[in-house]
């Protein structure tokens, strides 16, 4: 089959270059995930969608062609909150784990799936790895109050290659962003979608409108889903695809800063988790709001009568 004729559509440049249609743009992917292309289609794919970047139409079929071939959780028929962790530490602590295990322990099912795609980064994985908490080796249900680490590629393991694209070339693709908006649970979850970027705040947003998803977005640490400890972002739900305002950006100067630490090691992070899971040090109230926000979240799935926005929840 081959892809030839879709890089003829988006491989002309940033002003001659046209969108896929959502049809189009999941055969693409599909194929590419498929390993049915060669590894110069797939590099003539990865760079000409860098340079023209992604509409929401193209995800959206991008999405459909991942979900398609994911290894999906089974529906357990409670919704499962899912953290993409892809980023890791480059200069400050990744709390992806801490943000999981608090929402676990607050009775929610958390799913937490990733890989490491820079090696100069701590990977949500060695941080687990310290915890004591290795990853699974192939998919289950989680019940509430249970916290996993799933690998990607046992996900999908196209997904795992296309992102190890990366490495190659030293360029995101649109994998980078897809996994951050894709919903591996065959039942119902909240999808907490993270962006370092203003661009990808605005077509992050359209495309969890386009497919209708259920997720929380926020600028998130060093692009990964938990909320900067020193300062709380905006933070915005979907319902169905709607949007609505959780949390306004905290403006204004910095009062106090939370004892984080300077050492971005798996062994120091952990260390620091536990802590903070102890009581031993105080949680920071960014991921404190956060952590009610989405609990707040579930309890509004499972209140579909509800309407109207939702009171803004203390931590």
């Amino acid at each position: 089959m081959g892809i030839s004729q879709y890089i003829k559509v988006i491989g002309r440049g940033k002003e001659g270059a046209r969108a896929l249609s959502r049809a189009d743009a999941a055969d693409l992917f599909g194929q590419v995930l498929d390993g049915q292309v060669s590894d110069l289609e797939i590099g003539a794919f990865c760079l000409a969608m860098r340079i023209k970047g992604e509409t929401p139409e193209e995800m959206a079929g991008f999405l459909d062609a991942t979900h398609a071939r994911l290894e999906r959780l089974p529906d357990t028929g409670h919704p499962t909150v899912v953290l993409p962790s892809y980023n890791g530490a480059r200069k400050l602590p990744v709390l992806t784990p801490l943000l999981a295990l608090l929402l676990a322990r607050e009775g929610a099912a958390v799913l937490v799936h990733g890989t490491a795609t820079e090696d100069r980064r701590t990977p949500s994985e060695a941080v687990f790895a310290a915890l004591g908490q290795p990853a699974l080796h192939a998919v289950q249900a989680l019940a509430p109050g249970q916290c996993a680490l799933l690998p990607t590629e046992v996900l999908c393991p196209g997904l795992k290659r296309l992102l190890d694209v990366r490495r190659v070339v030293g360029l995101r693709n649109p994998a980078h962003s897809l996994v951050k908006l894709m919903n591996p649970c065959a039942g119902e979850a909240l999808i907490v979608g993270s962006y370092t970027h203003p661009e990808y705040a605005v077509s992050m947003a359209e495309t969890f409108a386009l497919v209708g998803a259920h997720a929380l977005l926020l600028r998130g640490t060093e692009g990964e889903p938990v909320a900067d400890a020193r300062r709380t972002p905006q933070m915005d739900a979907f319902r169905h695809g709607q949007r609505v305002l959780l949390q306004a950006a905290q403006e204004g100067s910095l009062a106090t800063l939370p004892e984080l630490g300077r050492d971005i090691s798996a062994e120091a992070t952990a260390a620091y988790t536990r802590d903070v899971l102890d009581g031993r040090l105080p949680m920071p109230a960014p991921i404190a709001l956060q952590v009610a926000h989405i609990l707040q979240e579930l309890r509004q799935h499972n209140a579909p009568e509800t309407s109207g926005p939702a009171a803004v929840p203390t931590p």
